[in-house]
């Protein structure tokens, strides 16, 4: 007997529709029928066999009825039911090469972005699973690899909007720290007398500020003028959806 599936929030999002039937074949688990319609398990948060709480595990005979959620917190404040642990803190995060602006941002308000342009799917997922960070992907195979625990597929393609929802789902708002980390290559940014950068900044810079930082790793240079009108108009985007507590 095919199983019933409905789906709900932005699960719909990755599959086209609320409900679907599934064919079935052999006893198999909740987690295998999902991603078998293209529901990887990292995007889950709650699920529900014929009305009762089931984990991913759960075997299926047919003919159930799954009914499956996004994390909660996006539905109801402290759901108090997870079906996996809490995402990594500090934030981290792996991008695929589809999402070059969005770690640009991510790196404007501080967070810790591993980005390669040319990186492949093996190599995102090691990185994701080696260093514990939380994978961001277009690609829905990838997040439907089994070693991904903690992941999330963008539904927007203005990166605005991806920040948007990044935030939403991992509770970003109160873990901005704005010009700590180097835009260009991931450093930390460290705090450095005006005297020491004088030859490396444009000449109306010089008046204008008196507070530098440098890249740890690449020696950029950075000042508050030089991204401000950025961070504020991302800050905004952040503050607007991302202070909850935070998904998987």
């Amino acid at each position: 007997m095919d199983v019933l599936v409905r789906v709900y929030a932005g699960l719909v999002d990755l599959v086209g529709r609320a409900e679907l039937e599934v064919p079935f074949g052999q006893p198999r688990s909740v987690k295998d029928l999902l991603g078998s319609v293209g529901l990887p398990r990292c995007e889950l948060g709650f699920l529900l066999v014929d009305g009762e709480v089931a984990t991913p595990d759960r075997l299926l005979v047919g003919g159930e009825r799954v009914a499956a959620y996004p994390p909660l917190h996006q539905l109801v404040p402290d759901p108090g039911d997870h079906l996996w642990p809490s995402p990594p803190e500090p934030r981290r995060f792996v991008l695929d090469v589809h999402l070059g602006t969005l770690c640009r941002r991510l790196r404007l308000l501080g967070f810790d972005v591993w980005y390669r342009s040319h990186a492949d799917d093996d190599e995102l997922a090691a990185v994701a699973v080696t260093e514990g960070r939380i994978l961001l992907s277009r690609d829905r195979q990838l997040l439907l690899r089994r070693t991904i625990l903690h992941g999330y597929c963008p539904r927007a393609d203005d990166p605005d909007d991806q920040l948007a929802e990044v935030a939403e789902r991992y509770g970003l708002g109160e873990r901005c720290r704005p010009l700590t980390r180097c835009v260009r290559c991931n450093g930390d940014l460290e705090m450095v007398d005006k005297a020491e950068v004088l030859d490396e900044i444009p000449p109306r810079t010089r008046g204008a500020f008196d507070t530098f930082a440098r890249c740890s790793v690449c020696r950029q240079v950075y000042w508050p003028g030089a991204h401000t009108p950025a961070i504020e108009r991302i800050l905004a985007t952040v503050d607007a959806q991302g202070t909850g507590p935070g998904g998987r």
